[in-house]
């Protein structure tokens, strides 16, 4: 008999030891740790919500970037209808709601039809549609603006792009992470701007439409759908870029029109020298961004990486052989002979032609001379007046922006070059392949684009701008980004004077390398370049820089195509067309 009492009060005490640690499973459960919940930190007040919570994401959060006139260069806002799932269990005014949205209701109850989360009905509605359906007030009806992205992206490469990326979420970002304030999940900047700009954009809450279900899924009853979303008046903030909504339209549609496959475009307004529009091809690889063609990545900016410009440098040439007064008008260079003295094809003879007759019809023969003359008694005279134009330099936004020192708006720009040997300096073939743009000379098409706008400007030099400030939500400013000079020496006025005319004379003159745009709305000057790339198999890069009106400077443009055939390449083509774009859109 004793011993069955003391098996039942061992029993006993092992109910209550059990039942006890229960208990205490539960208070650390329900009040201990409910927001920290084992050494992963598991937040189970927020875990128990999304249990009994479903939800869609109107808004990342993250910051945006929009044109010069507030226009969102990255989405398109459309109004759409929002179906929630738990309608389909309800009785709702469907037949109302599909008069207003003009479709039959069948299309809408088939759209729900085992529905898990929200339904977004793809057709756009007008203002007047969306007011009609939210006067309604049926629960999980909502007539909503949505934003997409643009099925065409506009300035890829400069804007750049976000992805998932925990190795910088946890190398840039660890104190944010940590505090809770972002997730290893959170997007961040990968490329160009985004990258740039990324500590600026980082999302501070999700826009959301909430709604509370029961076990079986159905709305709890006296609870509607909510719209939760960040109160803070300053976020997220934007991106305010100097691009032209318009213009960079126009520059995207004339290369996918004329199919150029490598290189770009860039438009640059001369007086303040910012950005108008900037297109790099070919456009990125979605899905592996980072993946190798032809030697660089897709996510490359052609028109921020050196390339090697041809008779694009002559304008160097020319500006140093004026400069140091190297000119006579009266004489003449025998444009039949190559750089090396050799006489040309006969299709490719010139005969004599004076200085200015050189630039206009592009004679290799006369800045090969000039600059064998000119670096006999200054060996660096070549570099020192790429310099001086803001070839060999990055021209691009540089300054000290909150504790970012240096910050850079444009990531990824390299610098030009002249020379990489400078024992080349002494030899003859070696200087008269360099003053024609060939050998060693790589310079970035945004550097070329800048050039002209230097000269354009008498030869002020400034650093080219993306990006005019940074906005809160509120639209006041967090930043302005100010104009800066590019440092160092510049080419004086008169030289700059003589430049100008240089560079009409390209186009005005009968036999010039630009003489096509003569029938242009807007007067150009203007620089044409073929730089031989691969001569086996005449491979070149074909650009064509300038300004435009030319007796009334606005716009510097570089339109680069490269490693292609010369006889093929669109340039001059996607040249005119643009600039007959642009005088259309400031005229209409």
């Amino acid at each position: 008999m004793k011993i069955i009492h003391k098996r039942i009060y061992i029993t006993l005490i092992f109910i209550l030891l059990l039942i006890s640690g229960l208990g205490a499973r539960l208070v650390q459960l329900q009040l201990v740790s409910t927001e920290s919940f084992t050494d992963k930190k598991i937040n189970l007040i927020e875990g128990s919500v999304k249990q009994r919570t479903q939800e869609m994401v109107v808004d990342d959060g993250r910051g945006k970037f929009e044109d010069k006139n507030g226009q969102s260069l990255t989405s398109i806002t459309h109004n759409r209808l929002v179906l929630f799932p738990f309608l389909e269990k309800m009785k709702w005014p469907v037949q109302q709601v599909s008069e207003i949205v003009g479709m039959q209701p069948k299309e809408l109850t088939n759209r729900l039809a085992n529905a898990k989360t929200p339904v977004v009905i793809t057709k756009e509605l007008s203002h007047a549609q969306v007011e009609k359906i939210n006067a309604l007030k049926v629960p999980g009806v909502f007539g909503i603006p949505l934003k997409d992205e643009r099925p065409v992206p506009l300035a890829e490469h400069l804007i750049g792009l976000e992805a998932q990326s925990k190795q910088i979420i946890e190398e840039k970002y660890s104190d944010k992470l940590k505090n809770g304030a972002i997730k290893s999940t959170t997007p961040v900047g990968i490329s160009g701007m985004q990258r740039a700009f990324d500590e600026f954009l980082l999302p501070e809450q999700e826009s959301k439409l909430l709604y509370h279900v029961d076990r079986l899924g159905g709305p709890m009853f006296g609870i509607d759908v909510k719209y939760t979303g960040t109160a803070n008046p300053y976020y997220p903030v934007s991106v305010r870029t100097t691009l032209d909504l318009s213009a960079q339209e126009l520059v995207e549609n004339t290369l996918n029109h004329y199919k150029l496959k490598d290189g770009g475009a860039v438009l640059i307004d001369i007086k303040n020298n910012k950005v108008i529009a900037m297109a790099s091809r070919p456009s990125i690889n979605k899905k592996d961004p980072f993946k190798k063609q032809n030697g660089s990545d897709s996510v490359e900016n052609r028109l921020l990486t050196p390339q090697t410009p041809g008779s694009i440098f002559k304008t160097v040439t020319a500006a140093a052989a004026l400069e140091q007064n190297k000119i006579q008008p009266s004489f003449t260079y025998n444009c039949d002979k190559s750089i090396y003295g050799n006489n040309v094809e006969e299709d490719h003879q010139k005969g004599q032609l004076t200085f200015e007759e050189s630039f206009a019809q592009s004679c290799n023969a006369t800045f090969a001379q000039l600059a064998k003359e000119m670096i006999i008694s200054n060996p660096d005279i070549l570099e020192q007046y790429a310099d001086k134009l803001g070839l060999i330099q990055p021209v691009g936004w540089t300054g000290d922006v909150f504790h970012f020192e240096h910050f850079k708006q444009f990531l990824g720009e390299k610098s030009g070059r002249v020379w990489t040997n400078e024992r080349e300096k002494k030899v003859p073939n070696a200087v008269a392949q360099t003053a024609i743009g060939q050998l060693d000379v790589k310079v970035t098409p945004l550097a070329v684009a800048n050039m002209m706008a230097t000269i354009a400007r008498g030869g002020e030099k400034k650093q080219v701008k993306a990006v005019d400030a940074l906005e809160y939500k509120n639209n006041t400013s967090l930043y302005t980004f100010k104009e800066h000079e590019l440092k160092g020496d510049t080419i004086n006025k008169a030289t700059a004077a003589s430049m100008q005319q240089l560079l009409k004379g390209v186009v005005q003159s009968e036999k010039g390398t630009g003489r096509r745009f003569q029938t242009l709305p807007y007067e150009v000057a203007g620089k044409s370049g073929t730089a031989e790339i691969n001569v086996k198999d005449d491979i070149v890069n074909k650009w064509f820089a300038g300004y435009f009106p030319a007796n009334d400077p606005k716009y510097a443009m570089v339109v680069v195509d490269l490693n292609t055939k010369s006889a093929i390449s669109p340039t001059n083509s996607v040249f005119y067309d643009i600039v007959k774009g642009m005088y259309d859109l400031n005229t209409r």
